[in-house]
């Protein structure tokens, strides 16, 4: 393994606890996400930037690890009774997080993952203390200074080998989440298959007992890191882990009609889907706007199965689009996922089929601006909305697909382009202040003349209030 380049601010730390007397380690996922760039070059990982570093200290008790910081800079302890601290403005602008903890044991006392009790212990080998971690990828470290590779469960071996696998078997099974975690890894790293005891320990783990919002952190890990989400989420299923996510677990196996969806059920579509939104993500800047689409292509069908119906020999799912806002809700508010977000997704699938829909029925004027309000009510947009439909449009094994054409889709955006609702829905024109002046009295008629006078705006284009207001009294004379 070539020497890991690290900041000078991490060095200099490194140095001070080195004359110290303790002796620092690099750990976590930067030393495997090394080991992966000089594998696969051109992989994912050897894209991304390593966003945090952690550093494990052996051979100083806490007060005198804290000495050694203070002396360094501001400290701030992130975690006292984990051990673990971090130096205030150790970077410049917006560096890299940077922290540094003490090597522990997690005693089981007591039922369920939070049953432990940390105790710190400076003088615990690197072999003990990686034991702890959840995969041997996950449990190597390399000293700082010096660069030199301790390995001490063949994490390397395994990175090599192609081979996921638990460093513990007694310790991987004390937190649930590591079998999202698994999954996580799954689909960040293609190449990497679970080992036949890891997939076992993952199927008796319990997720149920876990806060949603530690699932929702893996899943958006899966979703935004992912190179092929697929691979994570396939992963849940073989493994039975997506039983405790059964709006999900009840796309699978459901059929779909062969002219429209060749490569067979829901589930098999949905991780198509996925893997197109993942290939199509706008990466940094827009985590926010990718992981809604990412949630949306997951969750795009989930009312096919409660509407899935066979006729005359063709299988449909009819108004599935709309039926599929209740599962999506559950879904999202199983991982506490923010309102926002909920509100965000909830909005395009509802609407994932119209770009398609809209083209080959050539919908009118009025029809792209009810659907740009629609979609404004999510703080969402016609041009996401296309994002989430090629998607699930490439997510198929139809020829035109495979071809990557979806000229449907093309057509739609250039309809709304020419109507200007790219990035918004038109706001009303007619508002509560220019019925006052019309010499109306506000009351619970109010909504009724306004939601009158935006179906003619609508339909019309208009936005001058005055024009819109003469077409409603006239319709409306007295």
């Amino acid at each position: 393994m070539e020497p890991i380049s690290l900041p000078p601010e991490i060095l200099a730390v490194a140095e001070a606890i080195t004359a110290a007397g303790g002796r620092a380690l690099l750990v976590g996922g930067t030393v495997r996400d090394r080991l992966f760039a000089e594998l696969d070059p051109g992989g994912m990982a050897a894209t991304l930037a390593a966003d945090d570093y952690d550093v494990e200290v052996y051979g100083l008790e806490l007060s005198r690890l804290e000495e050694v910081l203070t002396s360094l800079g501001e400290v701030i302890s992130v975690g006292r009774s984990f051990g673990v601290f971090m130096i205030k403005g150790l970077f410049p602008g917006d560096g890299p997080a940077c922290s540094f903890s003490l090597p522990r044991r997690d005693n089981k006392v007591g039922q369920g993952h939070r049953g432990f009790q940390v105790e710190l212990d400076p003088g615990l080998d690197f072999e003990e203390a990686a034991r702890r971690r959840d995969l041997t990828m996950n449990s190597m470290g390399v000293e700082i200074p010096g660069g030199r590779l301790e390995d001490p469960h063949g994490g390397q071996a395994d990175i090599e080998a192609g081979i996921m696998r638990a460093t513990d078997s007694v310790h991987f099974s004390e937190d649930p989440l590591r079998g999202l975690r698994v999954a996580q890894f799954a689909a960040r790293f293609p190449g990497l298959k679970p080992d036949r005891e890891l997939v076992e320990l993952c199927a008796a783990l319990e997720l149920s007992e876990l806060p949603g919002e530690r699932l929702l952190e893996e899943f958006k890990k899966l979703l935004l890191k992912g190179e092929r989400p697929s691979l994570g989420l396939d992963f849940l299923r073989s493994s039975g882990l997506l039983r405790f996510f059964p709006e999900l677990e009840s796309m699978v196996g459901v059929p779909q009609d062969a002219q429209w969806h060749p490569e067979g059920t829901v589930w098999e579509h949905t991780l198509m889907v996925v893997d197109e939104a993942a290939a199509a993500r706008l990466g940094s800047g827009s985590e926010e706007e990718d992981l809604i689409v990412m949630f949306a292509a997951l969750c795009h069908d989930l009312g096919k199965p409660a509407t899935t119906v066979e006729v005359e020999g063709r299988v449909r799912s009819p108004n599935h689009e709309r039926e599929g806002i209740e599962p999506t809700r559950s879904f999202l508010g199983r991982l506490m996922a923010p309102s926002a977000l909920v509100t965000a997704v909830e909005v395009l699938v509802q609407d994932h089929l119209a770009p398609a829909n809209f083209t080959s029925q050539n919908a009118s004027p009025r029809a792209y601006r009810r659907l740009a309000r629609r979609l404004d009510a999510g703080a969402m947009n016609a041009k996401i909305l296309f994002r989430l439909a090629e998607a699930d449009h490439f997510g198929r094994g139809t020829p035109d697909a495979l071809a990557k054409e979806f000229p449907a889709g093309a057509e739609f955006l250039r309809q709304v382009e020419l109507l200007d609702l790219e990035d918004a829905g038109e706001p009303d024109v007619v508002l509560g202040r220019h019925l006052i002046e019309r010499g109306l009295d506000p009351g619970p008629g109010f909504g009724e003349v306004l939601e009158r006078c935006r179906e003619l705006q609508d339909e019309t284009g208009w936005k001058d209030p005055g024009q819109i207001l003469e077409r409603y009294f006239s319709e409306n004379p007295g």
